[in-house]
């Protein structure tokens, strides 16, 4: 497998195959930064079935491990909050966009797609968390695996991504099909995650794994 590390905080725009990414820390403050403090917190939890969309004026809290099924759309609004909840080791929260799944998630430079603990007191419309950069691991992050190839001499074609258990099915990635599509994800800030589980056993604050060309990030 190959492994580019990223030190990011907010994604631009570039395609991608298989990589993996760990990102921690928050955003620079800003004055002009009011918030609106309207939204209702929505808990999601387990296999998301079907297409649905998260709205910006809702903050959605991850509680364990939250799966892009198969054939299923996750689309995300710009400027939407998105909480994980507490949790080490195999234990951590994170976002995980199975094979076959898409992760739809484009903010803009004045609204980003802010991942970030639930410990940080950011509310819709704000930018600026309570948290600061010293505050790592306290979630797990987002996962987004595909079905591109992941050894160059072809004799690996599936594997299952560090952080989740090998029992776990929503956890292969790799395949044949180097144009592989799992989503998109522009201007996304995720801070404050990336938990240890054991020796070369991470979820770091974005995981790619045999993701294709058809995606971009």
């Amino acid at each position: 497998m190959k492994k580019i590390l990223f030190s990011l905080l907010t994604i631009a725009s570039f395609a991608i195959s298989s990589c993996s990414s760990d990102d921690n820390g928050g955003i620079t403050p800003t004055d002009d930064d009011p918030g609106s403090g309207t939204g209702e917190e929505i808990i999601k939890t387990g296999f998301i079935t079907a297409d649905e969309t998260w709205e910006a004026e809702n903050v959605y809290i991850l509680e364990g491990k939250v799966v892009v099924s198969e054939n299923v759309t996750l689309t995300i609004e710009p400027g939407t909050i998105i909480k994980g909840e507490e949790g080490q080791e195999s234990l951590a929260s994170a976002l995980v966009v199975d094979q076959g799944g898409k992760l739809i998630a484009e903010g803009t430079p004045s609204s980003p797609i802010i991942f970030t603990s639930v410990l940080d007191g950011i509310e819709p419309g704000e930018i600026t968390g309570t948290l600061t950069t010293a505050d790592t691991g306290l979630w797990g992050g987002v996962i987004l695996l595909g079905r591109a190839p992941i050894s160059v001499n072809g004799d690996i074609e599936t594997a299952q991504i560090e952080g989740i258990p090998a029992d776990e099915d929503y956890g292969q990635y790799g395949g044949t099909d180097p144009a592989d599509n799992s989503g998109s994800l522009k201007y996304v800030s995720i801070r404050h995650g990336g938990v240890t589980i054991g020796q070369d056993n991470e979820i770091n604050g974005l995981t790619l794994g045999g993701v294709g060309s058809g995606t971009t990030i």
